[in-house]
């Protein structure tokens, strides 16, 4: 998005906004212990890949649904191999097209041993929720499916269908995603409850909100090192498979890709610098008003945070090598994982990483399932309107602007389809706060009903006639 295009899309959301009439959306009565209940049963339901737990996940998610008055009919549970996804479609007065409204139903392993608190139980402590899903994604999961069953007791009827897409396996080889990108590209667009949201301070305070509209290409690289190997008692480091691996992995690890930058960055950067302080946020300041500016790069590229907001990055996730405790390796091998900026191939970034090794006798090769380049999606009026609505019923006057996500969501492959995707989750946290796919997973208490309201007011101002297109 130019410059001149966001101001004038800022314009007209100006206007869209001054002609809205608040909605009184506070949840009351036992929305919020219900929600609780199905996010402690949602969280006790190990759905991580291999346990084949997603199917009972969908299959309790769409009795409460029923119990609330969706018909069979409109809701189905699609197989996918030991997964599953859940479809529920809110059938509307109209023909257009529908609303769709993704997320995903499986979460990342989690060993128990490894953590403070059992993993698959939710634990409410010091303003905070734990468990493994509370931050990506079961909490929104769970409000999604409360605003719907709320919706549908109130009468409500909107204007075309809403339809909530929930896959099996975004964690892993997305499968059901792709499934569902299959079946529902015909769409008005598509609202990712597993992107976007706010960011918070160290003191708790809104710095601003990010609709995502782009994102980071995944691709995982495998490194491969065989030889002859032989008896460990006649070492040979030029033929050790491990050493020759872990110069390779060295020089990744000291590798910087080029610093990028787009308009949607861009816009971010300039907001979340607005409303921080310290080096980082003058840091913010300075790259969006002069990306050239070396300094300011090399302050953002050293806070994990934010280095992928300005960089393609690339790290080594797992390892593995030799046959025996007594002999020379014969193999080792690594994964790299790359989240790469738009407008970067995975071919060139595999290129990249060859002459960064500078080993002819390690192989690269790109795992399965192909990687996706998925283009960004110019933001529409209508939806940022809403956002920024729903966001600034809880913090007025809080800056909502475009951003790209470092990870990887289910809208890419709608977006490939051809399906306009929007990151919009309600939830706020501090960065490096919520711990998704660590340990001790986390998310402030306060959101879960902050999101049953943020749902509830945005899907009702989605419905509204009178928002442009």
């Amino acid at each position: 998005m130019s410059p001149r295009s966001c101001a004038a899309l800022v314009a007209l959301m100006s206007c869209t906004l001054a002609g809205l009439t608040p909605l009184h959306a506070r949840t009351s009565g036992p929305t919020l212990p219900a929600t609780m209940q199905l996010l402690r049963e949602a969280i006790s339901t190990q759905t991580v890949e291999g346990k084949g737990q997603v199917p009972a996940l969908a299959r309790r998610l769409a009795d409460q649904l029923e119990s609330a008055g969706f018909a069979k009919a409109d809701i189905e549970i699609i197989p996918v191999g030991e997964t599953a996804a859940l479809v529920v479609r809110y059938r509307g007065k109209g023909k257009g097209e529908p609303i769709l409204i993704s997320g995903h139903m499986d979460v990342v392993a989690a060993n128990p041993a490894d953590w403070q608190r059992d993993p698959f139980t939710l634990i409410e402590e010091d303003g905070y929720l734990y468990g493994r899903g509370v931050a990506d994604m079961k909490t929104n999961l769970v409000t999604l499916v409360a605003t719907f069953m709320r919706l549908k007791r109130e009468g409500f009827v909107p204007r075309q269908d809403l339809i909530l897409l929930f896959s099996g396996d975004e964690e892993t080889q997305m499968a059901s995603t792709r499934e569902l990108a299959r079946r529902f590209h015909q769409a008005r667009f598509l609202l990712n409850a597993d992107a976007g949201g706010g960011t918070l301070d160290a003191d708790g305070k809104p710095i601003g909100y990010e609709i995502q509209a782009a994102e980071k290409s995944y691709a995982d690289f495998t490194l491969t090192v065989t030889s002859a190997g032989g008896h460990s008692s006649e070492p040979d480091p030029a033929r050790n498979a491990i050493y020759h691996l872990a110069r390779a992995l060295e020089a990744i690890a000291a590798y910087q890709f080029p610093v990028q930058h787009s308009d949607i960055t861009l816009a971010s950067l300039k907001a979340l610098g607005s409303r921080g302080q310290g080096p980082l946020a003058q840091a913010m300041r300075d790259f969006a008003a002069t990306p050239d500016n070396a300094q300011a790069a090399a302050t953002i590229t050293a806070d994990p945070a934010y280095v992928g907001q300005i960089r393609t990055t690339c790290i080594a996730t797992t390892l593995e090598g030799g046959h025996a405790l007594n002999a020379l390796p014969q193999h080792a091998q690594a994964n790299i994982n790359c989240r790469i900026f738009p407008g970067t191939g995975v071919a060139a970034v595999k290129h990249t990483l060859e002459q960064v090794i500078g080993d002819s006798s390690v192989t690269i090769t790109v795992r399965p399932p192909p990687p996706v380049e998925s283009p960004s999606s110019p933001l529409r009026a209508d939806v940022l309107a809403a956002v920024t609505t729903a966001i600034r019923a809880r913090f007025p006057g809080l800056d909502v602007v475009p951003g790209m996500s470092a990870g990887a969501t289910d809208s890419m492959y709608f977006r490939v389809a051809g399906v306009p995707s929007f990151g919009v989750s309600p939830n706020f946290a501090k960065p490096n706060d919520t711990f998704a796919h660590g340990l001790n997973e986390r998310l402030p208490t306060a959101e879960v009903p902050a999101a049953l309201d943020y749902w509830y007011r945005l899907l009702k101002l989605l419905d509204r006639p009178s928002a442009p297109r």
